[in-house]
């Protein structure tokens, strides 16, 4: 049945076209079901339940009369909670009761912090989260994200990201938990545990390391057997553990072998090794990857093929479209059918077992209900405020005086609500600007700033061309007749995954555009690799058709006025990028001046600063963007108590930072983060969060993690030192705690339990967090020189003590041999109990004999 007559039968009444066949018998066991229903399907139709996508019913062009495994089905943002349920029941009843078997899909979405979807609660992204260093209100957040997810329809959410972040210019850093697999796996496990109780599939992912050296994402990784098991598994076993029925593998290569298609990894480790019962799925169009990036497949039905026969489950692809050479590898029998099945007995059992065959539908009234609830709002709020990391507070400079007169607060995050990736648009989100205004009596006055961005060029658009035409070689010498000739509406192009044009390769090309520009007297420039020539008005203007690197160039302002124009542009290698510019009209300097005049007619500033990074956003700095580090010594430079507050997802530099009063990591708090920020300025809450991913001085300390092994040598450098600015597990307070009593209790044997008192010897309430650390001081292989092993978040009023207790377990005692099997070795273990990693307060030994 083609999908043009979808419609239509979305409208009528329900007519169940299902037999009571078996599989239909919910009495009956899982297995049994599964394999009934198994033998009924045709080729084609196994394949569906092994292909993913986003979509809907509207397109004619898709036919899904065949089934899907599932769907992921977005709504413009103005859709309500209600309505995107009745729009999933809708188009279930569709599979349900008009496809042949009734098979059931699983709707699935995003939800790393919230429901991908608008109307949704949008929390803490998972990295502020993590700073929280509380598992327990990481499930409570989790079990507020499934209720919202399950009362929509959705049954699968493709989170929580467990991959460990070893160097934060990843731009997805966001997503993680941090730079330690302990923290990690708990706040993995936690998010997984409420997904599964609530009858939901979690996915975590990427399996198995999604970023590589230098913090480019999905970067092929040479990472020994060691190091994976050691660091970079656990995390995934803790999911996996916690009852996670699916992962998702990782775009990059592992040891040559594109993640998808390796055996090792989904054969020998997740089933073999940890016998994972569940799916696996690619990531979104990545089995193709193996043919257009890694180069190690000859078409996309072999990449395909490989990947099943490798372990793979699903293909994930952007679209219904691209399914034909999939579906082709299997038709064609380059998949065995057994592998087949076994592949589409994993997806059918898991359908079975979530209840779809005899629950497919959401309430719409519960959507309604728990959506972006006041309960979970609340929740909202709590997470954010928990989440906040002060790194500075000379002379007590915070909290701020509510009766303060006036409060200059600058920058353009201070108005702004960003939410970070993967989140929806939230729900009414409130900014700082907006809080503080609500909440203080006095002025306050805003001042924008430079903005986190520092643009050189700014693309010609469209209409300042005259008939522009584009000539595309293939051959960098642009020479014989072009391959393609076409009107381009305007010279903006990056083409890294393929060539310019179809029948060009990815490298190898050239390109020339001919026409007329319209100037109104501002510069003109190429940004982009070098391999270029610019004409105007039949003369050179820029020469760089040596290669060399990539940047922007202009030329002298042209005249007002039409000019002849001519480009040539030649790529050699691939991952081509130009871009004819004009310069940027950028008034920064008068943006900063603006904000300093607001400052100095005030009593204080709070700055409130931002990152830009995520998914394909890389940094090849931490520096603060665009010109806001000039910003910060502006208006540090005033004399004015200035407190920074920091808004983004990784770590970043601060060589400015002695020059303020305060600094608050603020993360991206979340759609009431504006509220829980104001809090922790004046005073209302204390915050007490820590850094899960540690903090450099500079980029050219990277990679810097707390628990390396130890060097052969120093790990200073001779104009740096080799400590952080900030380091793992770092937080400070508005009150003061003191460490005493530390004591260890055990038998010898591996298994033992750690005890310390700890006061809060200030004058404010506040929260703890109890780091526990430990470090083998023999081992026959090398060992971390600290490795978290416990921690605990607790809340003591001024003079109130509490005693806290750690069990340690035989598996964190555990290390891999010389031969890498798993042994708990006899010898002394350093005990360390702190409020950071650089900051322990108590040591002690334990021996185990």
């Amino acid at each position: 049945m083609r999908a043009a007559a979808l419609a239509l039968f979305l409208c009528l009444p329900g007519i169940s076209t299902a037999q009571q066949f078996p599989y239909r018998d919910s009495t009956l066991p899982t297995t049994r079901r599964v394999a009934d229903l198994l033998g009924r399907m045709t080729i084609e139709e196994k394949f569906w339940q092994l292909y993913m996508t986003p979509g809907n019913l509207d397109d004619p062009s898709n036919d899904w009369s065949q089934g899907v495994l599932g769907l992921q089905i977005r709504v413009p943002d103005s859709t309500s909670a209600r309505a995107h349920a009745e729009r999933i029941n809708a188009i279930q009843r569709y599979f349900v009761e008009r496809t042949r078997l009734g098979v059931p899909i699983i709707p699935f979405e995003e939800g790393v912090h919230g429901l991908l979807t608008p109307g949704a609660t949008v929390f803490p992204a998972a990295i502020g989260l993590a700073a929280t260093w509380d598992t327990a209100l990481m499930g409570r957040v989790a079990n507020a994200i499934a209720r919202e997810t399950r009362s929509r329809g959705i049954r699968q959410v493709l989170s929580p990201v467990v991959n460990i972040t070893r160097d934060p210019r990843w731009g997805r850093t966001e997503e993680t938990y941090g730079e330690d697999h302990v923290l990690a796996g708990l706040m993995g496990g936690a998010f997984v545990r409420a997904f599964e109780r609530a009858g939901l599939i979690a996915t975590p992912k990427h399996f198995v390391a999604n970023v590589g050296e230098g913090g480019r994402d999905s970067w092929p990784i040479e990472l020994s057997e060691r190091l994976l098991r050691e660091v970079y598994f656990p995390p995934f076993e803790s999911a996996l553990r916690a009852g996670a029925q699916s992962i998702m593998t990782s775009y990059n290569s592992v040891d040559g072998v594109p993640a998808t298609q390796s055996a090792w990894l989904l054969a020998d480790i997740l089933r073999g090794r940890w016998k994972f019962p569940g799916f696996v799925i690619s990531d979104m169009s990545a089995t193709g990857g193996a043919v257009v990036l890694h180069m190690t497949e000859p078409d996309a039905p072999a990449a395909a093929a490989h990947a099943w026969q490798s372990g793979l489950d699903v293909v994930f692809q952007s679209r219904w479209a691209e399914h034909q050479p999939y579906l082709e590898a299997v038709r064609q029998g380059l998949v065995p059918a057994t592998t087949v099945d076994s592949a589409v007995a994993r997806v059918l059992r898991a359908k079975f077992e979530l209840g779809l065959f005899e629950s497919p539908y959401a309430d719409a009234d519960s959507a309604a209900r728990w959506n972006g609830s006041a309960e979970h709002r609340a929740l909202a709020l709590e997470s954010a405020r928990a989440s906040l990391v002060l790194l500075r507070n000379e002379r007590q400079m915070l909290p701020l005086n509510r009766t303060i007169p006036a409060i200059a607060v600058i920058g353009a995050d201070a108005e702004a609500t960003r939410l970070g990736g993967y989140s929806g648009p939230g729900v009414r989100p409130v900014s700082l600007l907006q809080s503080l205004r609500a909440t203080l009596r006095g002025p306050v006055r805003f001042a924008r700033g430079p903005g986190r961005t520092a643009v050189q060029g700014e693309v010609v658009p469209a209409g300042a061309f005259i008939g522009l035409k584009g000539e595309y070689f293939d051959g960098i010498d642009l020479s014989g007749s072009p391959r393609l000739v076409r009107n381009d509406e305007r010279i903006d192009f990056a083409w890294t995954l393929s060539g310019p044009a179809e029948g060009l390769a990815r490298d190898w090309y050239s390109v020339r555009w001919t026409g007329r520009i319209t100037s109104s007297g501002r510069r003109l420039g190429v940004e982009g690799n070098d391999g270029y020539r610019l004409w105007i008005d039949g003369k050179m203007a820029l020469d760089n058709a040596r290669p060399r690197s990539f940047g922007t160039r202009f030329i002298p302002a042209l005249a007002p006025g039409a000019h002849d124009l001519r480009l040539e542009y030649r790529e050699p290698e691939g991952n081509g990028r130009i871009r004819l510019v004009w310069q940027a009209r950028d008034d920064w300097r008068a943006r900063i001046d603006s904000a300093v005049a607001v400052v100095r007619a005030s009593s204080a500033a709070v700055i409130v600063a931002g990152i830009e990074e995520g998914e394909f956003r890389d940094r090849a700095s931490l520096a603060l963007s665009g010109h806001q580090e000039k910003l910060i010594e502006a208006v540090a430079a005033t004399g004015k108590p200035v407190a920074v507050v920091i808004v983004g997802g990784s770590a970043v530099t601060m060589p400015w930072h002695e020059k303020v009063g305060a600094v608050l990591f603020a993360w991206y708090p979340g759609e009431v983060g504006g509220d829980a920020i104001a809090d922790a300025l004046l005073g209302e809450i204390n915050p007490a969060g820590r850094l899960p991913i540690t903090f450099p001085m500079s980029e050219g300390q990277l990679p810097l993690y707390y628990n390396h092994k130890p060097t052969g040598r120093g790990d200073d450098y001779v104009d740096l030192t080799g400590r952080p600015l900030f380091p793992f597990g770092f937080g400070l307070s508005y009150t003061t705690f003191e460490y005493s009593d530390l004591a260890i209790h055990g038998d010898g044997g591996p298994v033992f339990s750690v005890q310390a008192r700890v006061q809060n010897s200030g004058a404010l309430r506040g929260d703890e967090v109890v780091q526990l650390y430990l470090r083998d001081e023999l081992a026959t292989v090398a060992r971390p020189v600290m490795q978290l092993a416990g921690f605990r978040r607790l809340t003591l009023a001024p003079g109130q003590s509490a005693v806290v207790e750690f069990k340690v377990t035989r598996d964190q005692l555990s290390l891999l041999d010389e031969q890498l099997d798993t042994v708990v070795e006899p010898g002394i273990w350093r005990v360390m109990v702190g409020s950071s990693s650089r900051d322990i307060r108590l040591k002690g030994e334990y021996t185990v004999r």
